[in-house]
């Protein structure tokens, strides 16, 4: 350790950030790299007892809170301001944190059987600090010392009375302990440390009557609610926690913890949503990365907080991603059921096993944090669901607007698609002359590069038109996975009739009157014009496959002699001769000419339970 951070030949001063994994890894090595005698502890003694039965039951999360006015304390009571008086209890508290630099201190000391002391100072009245403090994963590159030299210009001297009687207190604790051990490692805040050795090295008067205070309790914290107390995330605490088990290496987790995290949120993504969902490929989360590298670079950091993981998320992969990021940073994977009161948290507040509140202050707070809403539209309960499909009428179905809007738009572009395609068997190839015509032929320019002639083609103008397309975005289709097969009739002049097959809108409802689905084929008639129900049809019932039976009716409805199909693979020997049969012909537009996310997305559509929901449904209708 560098001679800055020591007070004495004896008293080794580890100046942390509270709350970051990157301080408790630095601590975990200073302390089995060197030799100590004593563990000096920047919190009461009072807490000792409790802190150290939460650090037995690692890596289950607890919480030693100390409240600080009576239970029975409350309000004033007036007539306006109630029907009951209100409780006003306050306490502190310290989270039993692997990622905290105290804790895993703490924790290493009662495995090394190293002595430790509780040196701060207790009070009735806890008065909370925090700073705006450099990223802790400069430690990767900047060691110890100069991280702690570059704070001395952001650390104020303290201020308040108790901030002051606190620093004295330690430092002449410190000289005590002194004169027992001959090795002292000494934790404290990277704000505090040169203050505590000015005050050890100048010794002032302290008071040695400390206030009665009342005694810390342990409880466990409610699995929901660990965002709030612990430093870094959850997910990555427990990936500390899952090295430290398999003895893996845990130096760069601060930022490979978060890559882990992308990878469970995008497998948690594809389990909920299978095929509906969009494809997370290693090219869209590398974009993610540097997004959310670019953000942090803004905001001053080195390494992304939840709010930036979630921001990039969405605005990258939608909603439902986001939502997945969200859930995977909130999941810890050890929970234990102690023999405990489970308590729950939230902002600077906390609700005790018997229901009432508390106002809590951290006193191992470390970073300043401001707290930013981000807007998601959540998944519905499983409850709600159900109640809106018990109120679902099945005779009143009309489709979302913006939706329709969308699919016509693409229907226009696969029908231009093909038109131009039309006319391509027809074109011809010729020596440039005069004129480039339609452009250079490359192929065949190539073909004859050893006579050093150029060769252009000329595409006559395409003859005919399409009134029919075809959509087929999953085939061959499993019948069973798209059982919702129905013929929807225009509702104005700019639709078209629309035949589709798609799985059943009653497993997704996402709100009131709002049901999900996903096309796995459709037949586009534009100009719209009413046709029976070709589902119900007799006249197509020699059709084996559900593809085939679209194609059938296309081929029945169709007025203009060609008609566009959208599919993976061409069209087979079998189906241009029932079309052949019609006097019909096949123009193929492959699916691997356009975006497979925007085709992804249009295959989600959503049914409204009557055209009254259009007027509310744009709040809980969200793009996967």
């Amino acid at each position: 350790m560098h001679e800055i951070l020591k007070f004495s030949p004896r008293i080794h001063c580890l100046p942390v950030v509270h709350g970051s994994g990157d301080f408790a890894v630095e601590v975990r090595n200073v302390m089995l790299s060197e030799k100590f005698d004593c563990l000096a502890i920047p919190l009461p003694p009072s807490f000792q007892e409790v802190v150290e039965a939460g650090v037995h039951v690692l890596p289950t999360i607890t919480v030693a809170i100390q409240q600080e006015t009576s239970p029975f304390a409350e309000q004033s009571w007036s007539p306006e301001g109630g029907d009951e008086p209100v409780s006003t209890r306050v306490g502190s508290y310290v989270p039993i944190d692997p990622c905290q630099p105290v804790i895993a201190a703490i924790r290493v000391a009662m495995q090394e059987h190293i002595p430790r002391v509780f040196i701060d100072l207790e009070v009735e009245t806890f008065e909370p600090r925090s700073n705006v403090l450099p990223d802790p994963y400069a430690l990767k590159r900047v060691a110890l010392e100069k991280f702690a030299a570059a704070v001395l210009g952001s650390s104020p001297p303290p201020v308040s009375a108790q901030h002051r009687a606190r620093i004295a207190f330690m430092a002449e604790r410190l000289r005590e302990l002194e004169r027992q051990y001959e090795s002292i490692l000494f934790l404290c805040s990277v704000t505090d440390w040169p203050w505590l050795r000015d005050a050890y090295l100048h010794p002032q008067a302290v008071d040695g009557v400390e206030p009665a205070v009342q005694e810390p309790d342990l409880f466990r914290i409610h699995p929901a609610t660990l965002i709030f107390v612990l430093g870094e995330l959850p997910f990555i605490t427990g990936q500390y926690e899952q090295t430290r088990f398999s003895l893996d290496s845990d130096e760069n987790l601060s930022v490979d913890g978060v890559k882990e995290l992308l990878l469970v949120a995008r497998e948690k993504y594809r389990t909920e949503l299978k095929n509906r969902g969009r494809k997370i490929t290693p090219h869209l989360l590398a974009t993610y990365l540097k997004y959310v590298r670019n953000l942090c670079l803004i905001e001053r950091r080195m390494t992304p907080d939840l709010y930036t993981l979630i921001t990039a998320a969405q605005q990258l992969a939608g909603d439902q991603f986001a939502i997945a990021v969200a859930e995977v940073a909130r999941e810890y994977p050890f929970v234990d059921e102690l023999p405990l009161g489970e308590m729950q948290m939230s902002i600077d507040r906390g609700q005790l096993p018997d229901g009432s509140l508390l106002d809590l202050k951290n006193r191992l707070a470390g970073q300043a944090i401001s707290w930013r809403s981000c807007q998601l539209n959540r998944k519905p309960p499983e409850i709600d669901k159900q109640r809106w499909a018990m109120r679902w009428n099945p005779y009143n179905h009309c489709s979302w607007p913006p939706e329709d809007i969308a699919i016509e738009r693409f229907r226009t572009h696969v029908k231009d698609r093909a038109l131009s395609m039309l006319g391509n068997d027809l074109a011809r190839v010729e020596k440039f002359s005069t004129s480039l015509k339609d452009g250079l032929d490359i192929r065949e320019t190539l073909r004859n590069w050893h006579t050093g002639e150029l060769y252009v083609k000329e595409l006559p103008p395409s003859r005919g038109s399409l009134d029919c397309v075809l959509m087929l975005f999953d085939s061959p289709a499993d019948p069973r996975a798209y059982p919702w097969r129905i013929t929807w009739h225009a509702e104005h002049h700019d639709e078209s009739t629309l035949s589709f097959f798609a799985t059943s809108y009653e497993n997704e409802m996402v709100g009131p009157g709002i049901a999900m689905a996903t096309y796995g084929g459709a037949m586009f008639l534009f100009p719209p014009r009413p046709v029976p129900d070709i589902w119900r049809d007799r006249r197509f019932d020699f059709a084996d496959t559900l593809e085939e039976r679209l194609l059938a009716a296309a081929c029945a409805y169709a007025k203009e002699r060609h008609i566009a199909v959208l599919s993976q693979a061409a069209p087979g020997v079998g189906w241009r001769r029932l079309a052949k049969r019609h006097g019909k012909r096949l123009i193929h537009v492959p699916l691997a000419h356009f975006s497979q996310e925007a085709l992804q997305q249009l295959r989600i559509f959503h049914v409204l339970n009557g055209r009254q929901v259009r007027s509310y449904a744009e709040h809980f209708i969200r793009k996967a």
